[in-house]
């Protein structure tokens, strides 16, 4: 049976807590190589980990906030002007991420985007409720509750014999019950420990709804200070920079 591969690039927040780099999850199956989400330190964690940019199929986009999309701008200026890819790229995000990315690239690198790239690139946009097959992958993505400028989306991923659910940032909605049921492994936030804060998922909350949410396996990720300080508490696995698990 085919086993598929999850590197944590960056495991943390907006805010750095912990020394953590921000969101961007590495995924390789025996068919491609794909990022959910890809933060600002994205070059960071693929130099630390010695990870090649240019093995990277596609970049899959939960939300356009900073900390989740903002590395876009310098993956594809290392692309072009680096590493010199040729083989094409797939970013696939809610609808926006195509114009956001230009507004960013722009406002980082005034005139990056008047260059036209060495390579194919290719944005997608992923409505909710309309599942896509991408490059041998089936993607359903679900809405998600947090307001960024475009739809948030929870992400479902089907691989030929594994399933790959993605919480991205949220509160704990019916929408995240359903893409984590029966997945081998659901990835969520827990941004705090037992704080509620609007739009995101607290640890409790999360432990309270774990047998609703019905994932065979879990690891929570992007965890602010206070759940890093309890680490040895938590009854389910976390992430860690570099970490590789295998489901």
């Amino acid at each position: 049976m085919n086993k598929v591969k999850i590197q944590f690039l960056g495991s943390g927040d907006a805010f750095g807590s912990g020394g953590r780099l921000q969101t961007c999850i590495m995924v390789s199956s025996n068919q491609n190589k794909i990022l959910l989400d890809c933060g600002t330190t994205v070059l960071i964690g693929m130099r630390k980990y010695k990870i090649n940019p240019n093995d990277i199929d596609m970049i899959f986009i939960s939300h356009l906030h900073g900390d989740h999309f903002g590395g876009l701008p310098y993956f594809i200026l290392e692309a072009q002007k680096l590493s010199k890819r040729t083989t094409p790229l797939i970013i696939a995000g809610p609808a926006g991420t195509k114009e956001r990315v230009a507004q960013a690239m722009e406002i980082l690198f005034p005139g990056s985007t008047i260059d036209e790239t060495n390579f194919a690139l290719k944005f997608i946009e992923l409505e909710p409720n309309n599942p896509q097959v991408l490059d041998g992958i089936t993607v359903m993505p679900y809405l998600g509750e947090h307001p960024s400028g475009a739809p948030t989306l929870i992400l479902r991923l089907e691989f030929s014999n594994k399933v790959l659910a993605y919480s991205g940032d949220t509160e704990l909605i019916p929408n995240l019950i359903k893409a984590g049921q029966q997945a081998d492994l659901l990835i969520t936030e827990a941004s705090t420990y037992e704080q509620k804060i609007k739009y995101h998922i607290d640890y409790k909350t999360l432990m309270k709804h774990k047998d609703e949410i019905n994932a065979k396996r879990m690891i929570v990720t992007h965890m602010g200070e206070d759940v890093l300080s309890r680490l040895y508490q938590l009854e389910c696995e976390y992430a860690v920079d570099g970490k590789i698990f295998e489901v």
